[in-house]
Parts: structure tokens; C-alpha cells; sequence
């Protein structure tokens, strides 16, 4: 005999387990409890029908008057989602993920959720773990940046010299703060250039920002990160930014070659500073910024000295889909907009 649609939905509320579905009157009683509700809460039918839903949530939310504002989002808006700690017959908790909805002329809602404490458990340790990492890296910049400063200075190593080196390490360590607001899932571009070149904003900004939104692999974010940093101190000795009339403008943009392959170009320009004399022989910074970029898939780097202000043009490939993402070009911005 086929099924209509009222015996498959009730052959779906009765034998589904990953899924708890629940049904409620507006003042809060469960007036329809499936099989899979019980799985995941403990509380039999029995000890379901007529209970107030909000035995299901914690002694905190309960006070906090959780359950009631679920109900009056989904009486007023249709659907309410809802992902909190849950509260079992047992007094154990368990993550519930789900939404409850109006059903509409019937008077009633319904509530249905699933069991997702395991991989909110998992998120947690990843956390926990993220975290621990975090702390051990910047432990471990601190303390290279404290034994090459000593040794380089028994060592009778200009000043200049170790300076530029701590510079460089506090540059890692900029890309590395970007990382971790990201939880190393990536690095916002823009959000990557400001924190790097905040120490060199004044007001009105001698910098503009240009471009789509771009996030970049870990890796990536730290040869941005260095490149930038050496581009801008260059730009403070010599360039751009050590006159008042100095600009920089940083446009980037997103292109596919033949093959589908998606490359980001990242452009500095100077403009507003000193005549540009170009260097007889390539510095440690430029040699710095085209070995980096050599290192990245698809990367490189290139910087001209034109008279009006040095220019550099780097390229990435960016990783799969999963790690970059565009938007639409946004108008000219400053630094700190």
C-alpha cells in the first residue's frame, strides 16, 4: 500500500534516532515525543508528555528565561535556532544542535535537534590545543629575539644590525597574532597589511588600501607579512614614507590562468617621496621579499626603483577553495578606515 504524507511523516518521527522531534504547546509542554528525542535525552514518552521543555535546558539557561525566548522567536519569526548545552534525564549534558518551528494553524511548534557533543567536544581539545600552541610559538619568538640580540651583541654586531633582525622576528610575530584571531585557518589580506604596517600610520594616512576580499594560507600570510614589513621600512629610511607628502597606495586583485588556477597579485607603489636613486646591488630586504615569494607555489616578487617611488609586484597561487575566498573589489581605503 503506498504511504501518504501523514503515515511517511509519522513513520520518520518513530523510527529516526540521530534526530530528536519533539512536539510543544505554546506555554512550553511537550506534546509529542519520537523515539529519537528519547535516544538522545533519556526521558521516555511516559516521562515526556505534559513536562515543560525547559527541564531539557540547563539550570542556567532556565534562569537566563532561555526556553521562553525560543518559543517567542519561533511564535513571532517562524523558526528559532537553537545550540546550547542540554540537559539529560540523567543530570549529564549533551551538545543540541536544532531549531523549533511554528506549525502554524495547528496552534502547536515543533523542536527538533540532534546530539552533536562529540564534535563539540572535539572543538574544544582543537581549542585547547590551538591555544597551548599559540602560547609555545610566542614563548619561542621571545626567546629567539632574546639569544640573538645577546649573541649578536658579544659579538660586536652594529646595532642596525641586530634592530633589523628583532624587526623581522616582530614581523613573524604580527602574522602570527592575524593567525591565531583566525584559529590558523587562514589570514584575512587586509586585516594581514594593517597590523603589519599599523606602526607607520598617521593621520591624514599616507597609505591606501585597494582590493577584494582575500584570505591566504598560513604560509602565505607570513611571506605578505615579512615582504610588507620590509617594503615599509625601507619606504621609513628612504622612500614614501619618511616625508610628509609621502603615499603608498597596496592594490591587489585575483586572476585564473588557462588552467583554472587562481593567482592573487599584490602591488606597493610609492609616490610623494625622495627621487628615487636605484641601489647598485640588491639589499638583504629585496632579497628577502624575492627568495620568499620564490619559496610559495607559484610565488615571486619583483621590485623596481623608478624615480617617482619603489614599486613591487608579487604573486601567489592560492591554495584550494576551501582556504580563499574573493569578494568584490572595494573602493580606495585608508589604513585605518
Amino acid at each position: 500500500m503506498p504511504l501518504n504524507d501523514i503515515s511517511l511523516a509519522r513513520l520518520i518521527i518513530e523510527n529516526v534516532r540521530s534526530h530528536g522531534i519533539i512536539g510543544l504547546a505554546p506555554d512550553g509542554h511537550i506534546t509529542a515525543w519520537a523515539a529519537g528525542a528519547e535516544a538522545i535525552t533519556g526521558y521516555t514518552r511516559k516521562d515526556a508528555l505534559g513536562m515543560d521543555f525547559a527541564e531539557l535546558f540547563t539550570p542556567a539557561d532556565q534562569a537566563a528565561g532561555m526556553p521562553r525566548a525560543e518559543i517567542e522567536t519561533a511564535l513571532r519569526a517562524g523558526r528559532a535556532e537553537d545550540s546550547r548545552w542540554h540537559q539529560r534525564k540523567d543530570g549529564g549534558l549533551f551538545w543540541g544542535n536544532g531549531v523549533t518551528v511554528d506549525l502554524g494553524d495547528s496552534g502547536l511548534l515543533a523542536k527538533i535537534f540532534r546530539d552533536e557533543t562529540a564534535a563539540k567536544r572535539a572543538e574544544e581539545q582543537r581549542v585547547l590545543l590551538l591555544n597551548e600552541l599559540n602560547h609555545r610559538v610566542k614563548n619561542t619568538l621571545a626567546t629567539v629575539q632574546s639569544i640573538a640580540e645577546q649573541g649578536l651583541r658579544a659579538a660586536g654586531v652594529d646595532k642596525p644590525v641586530r634592530d633589523g633582525l628583532a624587526n623581522r622576528l616582530i614581523a613573524l610575530s604580527q602574522a602570527h597574532n592575524v593567525l591565531v584571531n583566525e584559529n590558523w585557518a587562514g589570514a584575512d589580506l587586509r586585516a594581514l597589511i594593517c597590523e603589519v604596517l599599523a606602526p607607520y600610520e598617521r593621520h591624514p594616512s599616507p597609505i591606501r588600501l585597494q582590493g577584494p576580499l582575500v584570505r591566504l594560507h598560513p604560509s602565505q600570510a607570513v611571506s605578505v607579512s615579512l615582504a610588507c614589513h620590509e617594503l615599509a621600512t625601507n619606504a621609513a629610511k628612504y622612500g614614501a614614507l619618511s616625508t610628509p607628502d609621502g603615499r603608498v597606495a597596496i592594490d591587489w586583485n585575483l586572476a585564473h590562468n588557462g588552467e583554472g588556477a587562481r593567482f592573487l597579485t599584490l602591488l606597493w607603489r610609492e609616490s610623494g617621496g625622495p627621487l628615487v636613486v636605484p641601489p647598485t646591488r640588491e639589499g638583504f630586504g629585496a632579497r628577502l621579499i624575492r627568495q620568499t615569494f620564490a619559496n610559495e607555489e607559484g610565488g615571486r616578487a619583483h621590485i623596481q626603483f623608478p624615480p617617482q617611488g619603489a614599486h613591487c609586484s608579487m604573486v601567489l597561487a592560492l591554495k584550494d577553495e576551501e582556504e580563499t575566498r574573493q569578494g568584490q573589489p572595494a573602493d580606495p581605503s585608508p589604513l585605518r578606515a
